[in-house]
């Protein structure tokens, strides 16, 4: 088992345990669980909203219902993966009351950090890289985004895409192939433009 699933493995059995004591009682170990997942919650958040103070409101209004849903909770999938079902039908049921979405905020890509070894023109090409992928991906049909978002950004396998969006698994698998080759094909054509 790698380190990885080792790592998975103890964060779900400390989540499912978590989600034990806090339904026994222990309602203030909730606060556990929002700090944990609050940050990819927040994401998903902008993912759809593009927006600081609605992913904001998003953000609470996921984690109000989780807590309400806890005893839902059977432990058949992780914690992460039921409460991002959660915020998937949240964010797609406002999207329906309010028409408006868009596709990763300016912070998601902030993982590829520059490095202080880089010079002032590697870390412009940096950016200039994170941009053009934030473009690319916030152009992408929302079938299609919601799934390269899920699966690259937030590390979701496809059998938990399918948990979260009611997608069928092959249509998840279909979605991020045709993803990857529209994205494949404008980047190309960024990268070309930009030498």
């Amino acid at each position: 088992m790698t380190m990885r699933r080792l790592s998975v493995a103890f964060e779900d059995d400390e989540d499912t345990a978590l989600v034990s004591s806090i339904l026994a009682g222990s309602k203030d170990l909730y606060r556990v669980l929002v700090q944990k997942h609050q940050r990819n919650v927040y994401g998903l958040g902008l993912s759809f909203f593009h927006n600081a103070d609605d992913a904001a409101e998003f953000t609470q209004d996921v984690f109000l219902q989780a807590f309400r849903k806890l005893e839902q909770f059977e432990g058949k999938a992780r914690f992460s993966t039921w409460l991002y079902s959660i915020g998937w039908r949240t964010a797609v049921n406002r999207k329906e009351r309010v028409k408006e979405c868009q596709s990763l905020a300016e912070g998601d890509y902030e993982n590829t950090a520059v490095s202080r070894d880089d010079t002032p023109e590697e870390s412009n090409v940096k950016e200039l890289t994170r941009k053009a992928v934030r473009e690319a991906v916030a152009a992408l049909p929302d079938k299609y985004r919601i799934c390269v978002d899920l699966y690259f950004f937030y590390d979701r396998s496809y059998a938990e895409i399918e948990t979260i969006t009611g997608f069928p698994l092959n249509t998840i698998k279909s979605h991020v192939f045709r993803a990857k080759k529209i994205l494949r094909e404008k980047l190309t054509g960024w990268i070309l433009e930009g030498e």
